[in-house]
């Protein structure tokens, strides 16, 4: 196994972040949720620890859709390459690994209403 520089690594990995960008449809629409969020964060003033809790729940919410693309394309490379293309531990790792990243991403859009919510209805 060869080993890779660190500026192999990191391109690997932007690498990665580009592709999983480019072709997942779900992290798209989690990009242009992040960006509203960021927008009425800066429109609404959160605190600065508000904007650490957004951060991590970005970073959270991203890297769990990133994860789970790697497990569901990893699931479908073996699938091609066996003879059992319907194997039912295949569907369950895909649905588990999906259901993650929605237990995630409504516990972060809890925890964004409880951060906006109040500030919105101060507007009101």
């Amino acid at each position: 196994m060869r080993n890779h520089s660190m500026i192999d690594s990191f391109r690997y990995a932007l690498n990665g972040i580009a592709v999983s960008i480019k072709d997942e449809r779900n992290l798209k629409i989690q990009m242009i949720v992040m960006m509203l969020v960021i927008i009425a964060g800066f429109l609404l003033k959160i605190s600065r620890t508000e904007w650490i809790i957004c951060i991590i729940l970005f970073a959270l919410v991203i890297s769990a859709e990133m994860i789970n693309t790697a497990i569901e394309n990893a699931i479908d490379y073996t699938r091609e390459m066996t003879v059992d293309k319907d194997n039912d531990l295949a569907r369950i790792a895909k649905d588990v690994s999906a259901g993650a990243v929605l237990v995630i991403a409504i516990a972060s859009a809890i925890v964004g209403l409880i951060i906006f919510i109040p500030k919105v209805l101060l507007l009101l």
